[in-house]
């Protein structure tokens, strides 16, 4: 297949593009160029994604089999490309994000629980539900947390930084609400699995690891990943109502219960995780967090130092 991604060079995009060019797939990224591709003779189509006159413009005399669009987070940012290309491609593959799911007494979510109208992810739902209306064959993905080398987020590696440097880690709460996180890879692969079944065409998948955690419980898979025991961390619980953080950001995950059921993907795409969460965090912290001298650069600590001084 010829597959346009949107994207392509940073995180999620680099991984599923050396996934489909193994494949034997053609594959052609569209990004601001701003990145190199992650695979030497990946051609690049440079240009403004949120500029539909210059999607228009690079775009619309180009054919492709399949497109996945991994960074559009409102209808404003799909719904052009979708206007190029309808009627033009066998699938259209969008990331979405399991936080468009509303806050459920009943756990884990499952594709076609209720979405929250408030939630910051509601474009992601909005794009979903044009997708369907404007009959594209389209299937949806719905990642929980990911992480694994070259995120960009602050997950796993807020958790490095404090725990290299023998601080004290600040989890909000009693330390028991339970999470989920998807190693980056796999993700990339059930994104691959999705090209050519068509039982997948109108579908939503959650995808991430298919176990759980506890706040507690990842600070200490965390140590293990590091090389550190996990009795030995100290664990310092708050209540966040306590302080007044403003903008800051005093924790990288939503202070909630969030995890999802994976057993559709599972079943449908022939897909499994590969990495369990210490191998996973294992492959973050040796394959990036060390090679990138995160662990010896300056780390601003001050909403930490503010917590710990308060407790």
């Amino acid at each position: 297949m010829r597959i346009l991604i949107m994207g392509g060079t940073r995180f999620i995009g680099v991984y599923l593009t050396k996934i489909l060019v193994a494949q034997g797939h053609e594959v052609v990224l569209f990004n601001r160029g701003n990145k190199p591709a992650p695979l030497a003779g990946v051609k690049q189509i440079h240009g403004d994604r949120k500029d539909a006159a210059q999607l228009q413009e690079k775009l619309s005399s180009q054919e492709f089999d399949a497109i996945f669009d991994n960074n559009g987070r409102e209808l404003s940012d799909t719904q052009p490309l979708v206007e190029i290309f309808k009627g033009r491609v066998q699938h259209f593959i969008y990331m979405s994000s399991a936080g468009v799911y509303l806050k459920s007494d009943q756990l884990p979510h499952i594709e076609g629980d209720p979405v929250d109208p408030k939630s910051r992810h509601k474009g992601k739902h909005e794009t979903e539900a044009y997708l369907s209306s404007q009959g594209v064959p389209f299937t949806a993905i719905r990642p929980t947390y990911i992480y694994g080398p070259q995120n960009y987020n602050d997950l796993e590696a807020w958790f490095f930084d404090r725990i290299v440097r023998d601080r004290a880690i600040p989890i909000p709460g009693n330390g028991m609400h339970i999470t989920q996180l998807g190693h980056c890879q796999d993700l990339a692969r059930a994104m691959s699995q999705v090209l050519g079944n068509q039982q997948a065409i109108g579908q939503i998948y959650n995808v991430s690891g298919d176990r759980y955690v506890t706040f507690d419980g990842l600070a200490r898979t965390c140590a293990a990943a590091v090389g550190k025991s996990p009795d030995e961390l100290e664990i310092v619980h708050y209540q966040p109502k306590q302080f007044d953080f403003g903008k800051r950001k005093a924790f990288p995950m939503r202070v909630q219960h969030f995890f999802a059921d994976v057993h559709k993907a599972m079943n449908q795409l022939n897909w499994q995780p590969e990495y369990d969460l210490l191998a996973g965090l294992k492959d973050a912290y040796e394959h990036d967090y060390l090679p990138s001298g995160r662990h010896q650069a300056a780390v601003d600590f001050s909403v930490d130092e503010e917590i710990l001084a308060a407790s």
